[in-house]
């Protein structure tokens, strides 16, 4: 398991989440929480290339507020 980052914000019923540094995951990658539960899957990057930005498609039953703040890995 791999952090991806951290949620920064919620944008147009996405997790936008800010990596730790240049090593982000992919398109599709699939995500979890520090519980281990599915959180989405990636469905962007975007922004600076040295930490950028992914936004993070949430699955239907994940509360997206409840994330601002949350560290997120790649399962």
């Amino acid at each position: 398991m791999k952090r991806i980052g951290t949620v920064s914000r919620v944008a147009q019923g996405l997790a936008i989440v800010r990596a730790p540094d240049d090593e982000y995951a992919d398109v599709g990658t699939t995500v979890v929480d520090e519980a281990l539960d599915t959180v989405g899957s990636v469905v962007d990057v975007f922004g600076p290339v040295d930490r950028p930005y992914l936004a993070v498609s949430p699955d239907d039953d994940v509360h997206l507020p409840g994330l601002v703040g949350a560290v997120l890995y790649a399962r």
